[in-house]
């Protein structure tokens, strides 16, 4: 079980760990939303709670909540540099499919 950033995305996250003091690391999950069903969040932590598994890579936690492991166990974070910015991808290897907008996605076992 394990979720883990690529190269550009830990270097991104640490960037913004330098900006914002009070953040214990990245905070990633799933909620339920849009026309496939799941949808990512990303932001970062500011408190750890009871149901939290922590992964730690190099100098970076990441928070993932015991609902959403179940949905994002597996995924790498990349963060690929486009035309004049930047964004964070999800490898997921539990997808099989995703609406038209990229918005959402359907895992197998978890609809």
């Amino acid at each position: 079980m394990a979720v883990t950033l690529a190269p550009a995305a830990l270097d991104r996250v640490r960037r913004y760990l330098v900006e914002s003091p009070g953040a214990l690391g990245l905070r990633f999950g799933v909620k339920r939303t849009g026309c496939s069903g799941w949808q990512y969040v990303a932001d970062l932590a500011s408190e750890a709670s009871a149901d939290d598994l922590i992964f730690l890579q190099d100098d970076v936690r990441i928070y993932v909540d015991t609902a959403s492991l179940a949905v994002v166990d597996g995924t790498e974070i990349d963060l690929v540099r486009q035309k004049l910015g930047e964004q964070f991808v999800f490898r997921n290897p539990n997808v099989r499919d995703e609406c038209g907008c990229g918005e959402s996605f359907t895992t197998e076992e978890h609809g």
